[in-house]
C-alpha cells in the first residue's frame, strides 16, 4: 500500500503485514538519528505522509513524546488507514504548517528534528530555506540533531544552507537504489563526526540496531 502525489511518485509505502516495517530505503537511513540519539524523548516531525518513521518511533521508542506536523488535512484524513496510532499522552498529529511550528512552539526543546515535508509540487520552499534551517537549529537542544529528506533540484542549495545553520557539522547519506538524500545535522559537537567516513559509521550503528524486527532489510 502506497501514498503517491502523482502517479509513480511514491512519498510512502507500507506492508499490509506489517505496517510499522520501514519499506523504503529513505525512511531507514533517516532513523540513523539514533547515532546521536539512541533514547530521545522529544521528538517533532514535519510531514506525515503515511506515517512510516512516526509508527516505528512510536513502536520502539516508548520512552519518547512524539509530535508530528502536517499542512494538509487530505493526508491526516488517511491516517487510520496507514494503521498511524491515535492521539495518546505521547503521540499526536497537528494540522500546522511545520516552519512555523519551528519558530512558535519548540525553541531550544527538541532533541531529534525529522523534516520529511513534500506535496504534489515536490519539495516544500517554506521547508528548504536558509531562514527555516536557522529557525531548526535555533528549536534544537543544546545536543540535538536535525535529519532532512531531501530530492529533486532544490537538494544542493538545501544542503548548503544547512551546513550555514549548522556550522558544518552535517553527513549526507545517498540512501542505496533512491534518489534521495538524506541530511544529519547536529547542534552540538559529537565525538565521531569527522572521525570516520560516513559508510563506516552507519556500517557500525546498523550492526547496533538492524536487530528490531521492524527493521528487516
Amino acid at each position: 500500500m502506497s501514498l503517491q502525489f502523482q502517479i509513480g511518485e511514491i512519498q510512502s509505502e507500507m506492508l499490509v503485514d506489517d505496517p510499522v516495517f520501514l519499506a523504503l530505503p529513505y525512511t531507514r537511513t533517516m532513523i540513523d538519528f539514533m547515532l546521536c540519539h539512541r533514547n530521545p524523548t522529544y521528538i517533532v516531525m514535519i510531514g506525515l505522509g503515511g506515517g512510516s518513521i512516526p509508527k516505528w518511533c512510536y513502536r520502539e521508542m516508548p520512552a519518547a513524546d512524539i509530535t508530528v506536523i502536517e499542512i494538509d488535512p487530505q493526508v491526516i484524513a488517511l491516517r487510520e488507514r496507514f494503521h498511524i496510532p491515535p492521539d495518546d499522552h505521547r503521540f499526536r498529529v497537528i494540522y500546522e504548517d511545520g516552519a512555523d511550528y519551528v519558530v512558535a512552539r519548540a525553541p531550544g526543546r527538541i532533541e531529534v528534528l525529522l523534516v520529511d515535508g513534500f506535496d504534489i509540487y515536490g519539495q516544500s520552499p517554506q521547508l528548504c530555506s536558509q531562514t527555516f534551517y536557522n529557525d531548526c537549529h535555533r528549536a534544537l537542544t543544546q545536543d540535538g540533531v536535525l535529519v532532512v529528506n531531501l530530492c529533486g533540484p532544490e537538494s544542493e542549495a538545501a544542503i548548503e544552507y544547512i551546513r550555514r545553520s549548522f556550522e558544518d557539522r552535517v553527513l549526507v547519506a545517498s540512501p542505496e537504489g533512491s534518489e534521495n538524500k538524506i541530511v544529519l545535522a547536529t547542534k552540538g559537537a559529537h565525538r565521531w563526526m569527522g572521525e570516520e567516513p560516513y559508510d563506516e559509521l552507519m556500517r557500525k550503528l546498523r550492526l547496533h540496531l538492524w536487530h528490531a524486527p521492524t527493521v528487516r532489510r
